[in-house]
């Protein structure tokens, strides 16, 4: 059973990786044209406005995470015979949800776009407009939510990454279309972006139909099934509302304290780390699913070494990606972009090193949601996280730099990844000691020795650009000889040989 699980999950995770590759090169080459048609000014006036509609959509987080529970817990419990119910219900869940984001955006948050943020004088007009924009895009994609967790839920990942690449490749035409456009580029590139979502919404809603002939719309209203997901997401609202506040209400003070400018610096951190995070991601996507079914279904001690290994390859496959950038931000932004926003460079190592912490707690966080009993381990994570907003505050008060930020939002990751383990791990019956041997020791180990050898190796790069890849590809190898030697034990390692050695023999000779 484990062995098939395996499989599904790297065929999965393998349809998702071409996604991710094609999300890579289009995002990175998207934000240069970006970038440069906006100019550093503008492009932190979107970053930061439309940062602020995802926080107030903070709950469309705790609706895609139960909605994909629920889905995946009757696939695994009952077959998926209630699929229909909570398919209507989640439709209608959502519908609420988007007129709610309506009327808070345009109300409490128009007032604060149009009054606090620091926008430049001139700039005012155009900015409110890519706000407006951007709520109603944002409203769009909150009623997509249910059709790609009907995709994930049933493992239909091939699917899913097809339709993400072509909303990736709506995007891209929706930037190179922009310097053809005689109108304010900020709020034309609002408008195209919401064109982009709704023909996304489009696509899922044909594509579902056609491959769930059985799940529909349909009339009526199933009270307990709306009271019992709506109650699960009371909790999972407070922990993602403690997310987006932790990144987009410190966007918020950033753009306060110091302006726009900033605010680009840390929009090229933030853009330039999900590239990288999402490798994490399509492991975690594809894993997920399966947690939940086992979980469902009983299967307690195979969910275990699942989710134990997911966690450290998590670590893992982040760090080999991340050791060359964390070594050389400044050269790699200087060839990504036409020109670098001032603090991207720290904010990209300290934003990497945060998620490092994270990548480990993707399992965990799963775990908990297939068990349904979220409610103190939300309450606790979400007050730890919260604390980001009023420290940061405090200490930019003080008159820090803008680096304090991201610093407080590494310590506070570690506190919470503290508390995720004495809460998760006697919720789903796994010992925190194993935890802490298995995934964090490890984890460590491979960090600390691979980073030290990594630096020792490093040559001056003099502005060359064979001697700056030189190094990136020394860094890498680097740190997977201390995976392979210190983060790996023996069947592991047997297991990725004998998967090589079948890889190969099923690779046609050319």
């Amino acid at each position: 059973m484990l062995e098939s699980n395996h499989k599904r999950i790297l065929r999965n995770t393998g349809m998702l990786y071409i996604r991710m590759l094609l999300a890579m090169v289009v995002g990175l080459y998207t934000t240069r044209v970006l970038l440069n048609v906006l100019g550093v000014e503008d492009f932190g006036i979107y970053f930061v406005v439309a940062g602020f509609v995802a926080l107030l959509g903070f709950m469309q987080g705790a609706l895609t995470t139960a909605t994909q529970r629920y889905f995946a817990f009757d696939l695994g419990q009952n077959s998926g015979h209630n699929l229909r119910g909570l398919f209507n219900t989640s439709l209608q869940v959502h519908a609420l949800l988007a007129v709610c984001i309506v009327m808070l955006a345009e109300t409490a948050g128009y007032w604060f776009v149009s009054t606090r943020l620091n926008i430049p004088e001139g700039r005012l007009v155009a900015a409110l407009l890519a706000y407006h924009l951007s709520v109603a895009s944002f409203a769009v994609t909150v009623m997509t939510v249910p059709l790609t967790a009907m995709l994930m839920a049933n493992e239909r990942m091939g699917l899913f990454a097809l339709m993400s690449m072509a909303d990736l490749l709506l995007k891209l035409a929706a930037v190179l279309l922009l310097p053809y456009l005689v109108y304010d580029h900020l709020s034309m590139y609002a408008a195209l972006l919401l064109v982009v979502s709704l023909l996304t919404l489009s696509g899922y809603l044909l594509i579902n139909r056609a491959i769930f002939p059985g799940v529909r719309l349909q009339r009526g209203f199933d009270k307990k099934s709306f009271h019992s997901m709506l109650g699960f997401t009371a909790w999972n609202t407070w922990g993602n509302l403690a997310a987006a506040l932790s990144e987009h209400g410190n966007n918020v003070l950033l753009n306060i304290f110091f302006g726009p400018a900033v605010n680009a610096g840390r929009s090229i951190a933030t853009q330039a780390n999900g590239a990288l995070n999402q490798f994490v991601t399509n492991v975690q996507a594809a894993i997920n699913p399966q947690i939940v079914k086992l979980y469902a279904s009983g299967e307690r001690e195979q969910m275990h070494k699942l989710a134990l290994r997911a966690a450290k390859y998590n670590f893992f496959i982040l760090l080999v990606l991340a050791m060359p950038v964390l070594l050389n931000p400044d050269k790699l932004l200087r060839l990504w972009l036409v020109e670098v926003p001032p603090y991207a460079a720290v904010f990209l190592q300290l934003t990497i090193v945060a998620s490092l912490i994270n990548s480990v707690s993707g399992p965990l966080m799963t775990s908990a949601q297939a068990t349904g009993h979220i409610r103190l381990y939300h309450s606790v994570v979400g007050g730890i996280l919260l604390l980001n907003v009023p420290l940061n505050y405090l200490l930019l008060s003080c008159g820090l730099p803008p680096e304090t930020l991201l610093a407080v939002t590494i310590a506070l990751a570690v506190v919470a990844l503290v508390a995720r383990l004495y809460i998760i791990t006697p919720l789903i019956g796994l010992p925190v000691g194993l935890f802490l041997s298995r995934v964090v020791g490890k984890a460590t180990l491979v960090a600390l020795v691979a980073g030290i050898f990594a630096i020792l190796t490093q040559a001056a790069s003099s502005g060359s650009l064979l001697i700056l890849f030189s190094n990136l590809i020394t860094a890498m190898a680097v740190t997977l000889i201390a995976i392979w030697m210190l983060g790996l034990d023996k069947s592991e390692r047997q297991y990725i040989v004998s998967l090589l050695k079948s890889l190969k023999a099923r690779t046609p000779l050319i």
